[in-house]
């Protein structure tokens, strides 16, 4: 008997198709062709992953994973124009909702994609690609027996870490306290990362004056959650790890 095959990875994230508004469908039709993509085009090979032809330019690319309504994705584009961004998304109205943010802004530096960003990481993104990957109030899966579908895993470290060029930050926001210290045990123990924020109380980076408030952050702080930045930096091949007192 043959040896079994191995199991899928389990999804960080439930895909639910959602009905536009008319403003979001309106944006969907007339800009999605032209702005957005699949990422299982991407993955079958049906449409290339080419960033420079997309954006017709060379420049320091940022991925950012689950990019929700788009409100710090358009703001932090806008605010770093010479900086090219690939928003991941699985919820349409999300995509949507930053289509009309970038029309709105005139924006150019950012792409859309639909789809699985692990699979995109894993499959399509080069090693030492990315200038950054920032990961904003992924779902906590405040569940026990959900835990093992939070993103933020030792092997995703790991693949993530892969990706960046060195000196690329990896980026990770969260509002529940014990994702929080799941991400910081995960990403401390991936060798290839340093926090940047070692010396900082708990190890949590001071919260970045050029991260925007979302509405969901501003709504997180009025329920008394704590929000938590957590700034890890790919070591280049010949730093020393430092070690723990």
């Amino acid at each position: 008997m043959g040896a079994e095959a191995p199991h899928p990875p389990i999804p960080s994230f439930v895909h639910q198709r959602t009905r536009l508004t008319e403003g979001q469908q309106h944006a969907w039709d007339r800009w999605w062709p032209e702005r957005g993509r699949d990422v299982a085009d991407l993955l079958s090979g049906a449409e290339p992953y080419d960033p420079q032809a997309w954006f017709g330019r060379t420049a320091p690319l940022v991925l950012e994973i689950g990019s929700g309504m788009g409100e710090s994705t358009a703001a932090l584009a806008a605010a770093a124009p010479d900086v090219d961004h690939i928003a991941v998304e699985v919820y349409e109205p999300g995509l949507a909702q930053l289509l009309m943010r970038l029309a709105d802004l005139d924006l150019h530096n950012v792409a859309l994609l639909r789809g699985d960003a692990v699979a995109l990481l894993r499959e399509r993104v080069p090693p030492a690609s990315l200038a950054g990957i920032r990961i904003f109030f992924p779902d906590p899966w405040p569940k026990r027996r959900h835990h093992k579908r939070r993103l933020v895993q030792p092997g995703f470290v790991a693949l993530a870490a892969s990706r960046l060029e060195p000196g690329g930050l990896l980026h990770l926001a969260t509002d529940w306290d014990h994702y929080a210290q799941q991400m910081r045990a995960v990403c401390d123990a991936e060798p290839t990362l340093e926090n940047t924020a070692a010396g900082e109380p708990g190890g949590w980076a001071p919260r970045p004056g050029w991260r925007p408030v979302t509405k969901f952050e501003q709504r997180a702080l009025r329920e008394g959650r704590t929000v938590r930045d957590l700034l890890y930096r790919r070591r280049h091949a010949d730093a020393p790890r430092a070690h723990a007192p």
